[in-house]
Order: C-alpha cells, then structure tokens, then sequence
C-alpha cells in the first residue's frame, strides 16, 4: 500500500509535467489534453478550467462503464482531477515563459514527444497502483479489463473517440487547431503502446490492482 500511494502521487505531478510540457511546446500532445485546449480557445477559458470540466464528465461516464455506482471511485478521480488540472497550468506556463515557443520546429517537437513519453510513464505508475487516477485514464483501464479482454492498445483508441469529435467540433466553430500536431499523431499511435512498455520496464514490482467493483468491509 505505500508503494502505491507513492505511485500516485508520483504518477499525479508526473502526468502533469509531461502534459505541461508538450502543451507549451504546441507541437501536438494527447487527444484528451488538446481537446481541452481547444475548448478553452473556443470558449475563452484557462486550459486548467476546461481539463477540470471535461475530466468530470469523464468521471461520470466511467460509473456507467462499471454499470453500478461507486461513490469514492467518482469522488476521488474528480479530486485527483483538480489538482492535475492546476498543475498543468504552472507546468505549461513556467515551460512557456521559459522561451520554449521561440526554439525550432524540431527542438519543440522533440519535447513534445519526450512529455508525451513521460506522460505515459507517469499514466502506467497510477494506473497499476489503482487507488485514484484520472478519469480519462481510468476510462482505459475500465475498457481495457472489462470490454478489450486486457488489450490496452485497443482500449486506448476507444478512449480517444471522445476528444477527436470535440477537436472537430471546437474547428468548426473556431477553425482553428492548437495542440493538435505530430505530437497527437505519436500519441494516437504509441500511447497504449508505451503505457504497455512502462507497465513492464518503470518500476516493474509495481502490479495493477485493478477493481471492477467497490472493495466490501467486513461487518
């Protein structure tokens, strides 16, 4: 139980730093974070406030993915989600006014691909770990154990459906694209991928703990 802990909490800052990063880099990163973004061009938000927005949505689907109401599951995904979602936003802004944006195309490139790396590292840590996680992320894992017989590459690309239509929706409405990029095409095709490799090769002694159901305390 402390390694888990430790892996949440470590899996939480990390997630968001990588997220930070490749957000300042403009240069693409996950569907789900550049939805986001997109929305808060589109309706003038921070990008903080559209992550927080979307991630709760996403906790509510995920209770009819389970088909039975898990109060703490719900409660704690949307806490875990409010502090990510601050963090993104020092992340992306200190990365930001740090220059990053005046390095070449590929310099910036290369640093989206190495957040989305770090992203997915930090995505397997609190995934395994199964105590609270980040409602899209725990969306992967509800697909990936119940409906996609354990495949997290097929699981995966079922999450990014919701983000793609928002992306398109807030284009059409803004017709305009931000952080959609080759970082986005990398992740679209390596995210499940590389989560599937960290679950392997970053703190391998680390194993899911994955629950379909709320745990029962005895009488």
């Amino acid at each position: 139980m402390p390694q888990r802990w430790v892996a949440l909490v470590l899996g939480l800052v990390v997630n968001a730093f990588g997220n930070g990063l490749s957000v300042a880099s403009n240069m693409g990163t996950s569907p789900w974070t550049a939805s986001e973004v997109n929305l808060s061009h589109w309706l003038g938000t921070s990008v903080g406030l559209a992550i927080f927005v979307v991630s709760c949505l996403a906790a509510i689907v995920n209770q009819l993915l389970l088909r039975h109401w898990d109060l703490p599951r719900l409660l704690g995904e949307i806490s875990f989600v409010f502090f990510f979602s601050y963090f993104v936003d020092i992340f992306s802004g200190t990365f930001t006014r740090m220059g990053i944006m005046q390095l070449p195309a590929w310099g910036r490139l290369l640093l989206a691909i190495t957040g989305i790396m770090i992203f997915c590292a930090a995505i397997s840590l609190y995934q395994r770990a199964n105590l609270v996680m980040h409602p899209n992320d725990d969306t992967t894992n509800i697909l990936r154990f119940l409906y996609c017989h354990d495949n997290v590459v097929v699981a995966q690309l079922l999450t990014f459906t919701p983000p793609v239509i928002i992306i398109l929706v807030c284009w059409l409405n803004t017709h305009q694209l931000y952080a959609v990029n080759w970082g986005t095409l990398f992740t679209l095709l390596f995210n499940g991928t590389l989560i599937g490799l960290a679950d392997r090769f970053v703190w391998p002694q680390l194993h899911h703990n994955f629950r379909a159901k709320p745990a029962h305390r005895p009488a």
